[in-house]
């Protein structure tokens, strides 16, 4: 067992703690058994509630080497696993000829080495680099399609990768592997019942004070309850795209980069689009939630 990683929830929240991500213990639980069970952890919730940041900060919090493959449609095995270095092989080539090398044989195995080789992020991730075996990120794995998500689905069986032109790739140790899926396509059961499995949901007040302080600490406190208030008020609204606790950290920000101490009509007029990333939704805020947003914002700032 890798006497590096937490041994027990509380040890586990203590390092995601460590590395300022405020979880609570229900995502502890799963991650602490993801790691002590070596099985793959499944990550589904909208997009910004923090799911990509689990793996950072487990890499950080364990100096291990973070991994990621950020998945798109269309995504190959080429991509996502290896391909060869055509271009150099062919320089090759043509300098071996030029030297008066003709066998076919020997060039066919002089150029489908390890030097050209390209390595991707599943190949590179068999890998055991000393500081132990490297955190693994499959970042919206419902972006791809099918065919790729069969491919995955045996690699995590045995966490292996064959090169026919080299052999099998095989690590001393497999990979901590983090997924992440935003849901806008349900991933396949036989893939999910190979990982453990959380929900990442959006935080509730008090949580997201608390994101707010480890992550935007220069942020006075009245401007942190007015900023979770109005954030918390659009959530209930009808969006297209709900703000996440990444849009709440940012608008902070905005808010202190503009001098900013309160949330006024102005002020919330003019910094929307830092929230929202849509005109529909910005227009719907200000038609129809804008005096109930301010409302909010002002009871919060005097909240104790």
């Amino acid at each position: 067992m890798d006497t590096a990683l937490p041994q027990s929830v509380d040890e586990t929240l203590e390092l995601l703690r460590r590395e300022r991500y405020v979880a609570d213990r229900a995502l502890a639980t799963t991650l602490y058994l993801s790691l002590r069970l070596g099985r793959p952890l499944f990550l589904e919730g909208e997009a910004g509630v923090g799911k990509t940041e689990v793996a950072k900060v487990l890499a950080g919090g364990l100096g291990r080497k973070l991994i990621r493959l950020q998945c798109y449609e269309g995504l190959d095995v080429a991509s996502a696993v290896y391909e060869w270095n055509y271009s150099r092989q062919m320089l090759e080539l043509r300098f071996a000829e030029a030297a008066g090398e003709h066998d076919r044989g020997r060039l066919a195995e002089h150029v489908f080495s390890h030097r050209f080789l390209l390595k991707r992020p599943i190949l590179e991730a068999l890998e055991t680099p000393p500081e132990g075996p490297p955190i693994l990120l499959i970042d919206e794995l419902d972006r791809t399609d099918e065919p790729f998500e069969a491919f995955l689905l045996e690699v995590l069986s045995d966490f292996q990768v064959t090169v026919p032109e080299l052999g099998t790739f095989r690590p001393e140790a497999p990979p901590h592997v983090i997924i992440t899926s935003n849901r806008t396509r349900e991933i396949h059961d036989a893939l999910k019942r190979r990982c453990l499995y959380h929900w990442v949901d959006f935080p509730d007040v008090e949580r997201e004070l608390e994101i707010l302080h480890a992550r935007a600490p220069e942020a006075a406190a009245s401007l942190a309850r007015q900023v979770v208030a109005v954030v918390q008020k659009m959530r209930d609204a009808d969006l297209f795209k709900l703000p996440g606790v990444a849009e709440s950290i940012d608008w902070a920000y905005a808010l202190l980069a503009l001098d900013k101490s309160e949330i006024d009509a102005e002020t919330l007029e003019s910094t929307l689009g830092v929230v929202l990333k849509y005109q529909d939704d910005i227009q719907r805020v200000r038609q129809e939630h804008r005096d109930d947003l301010l409302a909010r914002a002002t009871a919060a700032k005097d909240e104790p």
